[in-house]
């Protein structure tokens, strides 16, 4: 694969390396969230795992706009692009990860399946929203 796949808005060069900074930064304080929320606060699967993607969207936005594809331009498309895109990969990811988990470890119990589906749910996002992000909100 050449560098140029590789390459953010505007011909900048990194934007993928930018991406995973950021997404390392919107891990730890998104994944910290969700599974707090699910294994002390005892809030459920949805709610634990949606509040993870709405306080990680916030940081990931902004730090995203400027600092992975350096986007200087406002714009109300690209917000809602932004938002769009998350909703759309958090529905898919979370969605296609419980059930097929829930197949794999059927019989186990409700706690580890679920975790196990947001670990998985919060990698198969990853890679969906890099995608969107890059070719859609801020191409």
């Amino acid at each position: 694969m050449g560098t140029g796949s590789l390459q953010g808005a505007g011909g900048h060069g990194g934007s993928l390396v930018r991406f995973i900074i950021v997404g390392i930064i919107n891990t730890l304080v998104g994944a910290g969230v969700m599974f707090f929320m699910y294994n002390i606060a005892g809030a459920g699967y949805w709610v634990s795992s949606a509040l993870n993607y709405i306080v990680g969207s916030i940081v990931s936005y902004f730090l995203n706009k400027y600092f992975t594809f350096r986007q200087k331009q406002k714009s109300l498309r690209i917000v809602l692009s932004f938002i769009a895109n998350i909703c759309v990969c958090y529905l898919i990811a979370y969605g296609v990860a419980r059930p097929l988990v829930g197949m794999m470890l059927s019989g186990s119990p409700a706690a580890v399946t679920d975790n196990i589906s947001m670990l998985l749910g919060m990698a198969v996002f990853v890679g969906l929203n890099y995608l969107g992000q890059r070719f859609v909100v801020f191409r």
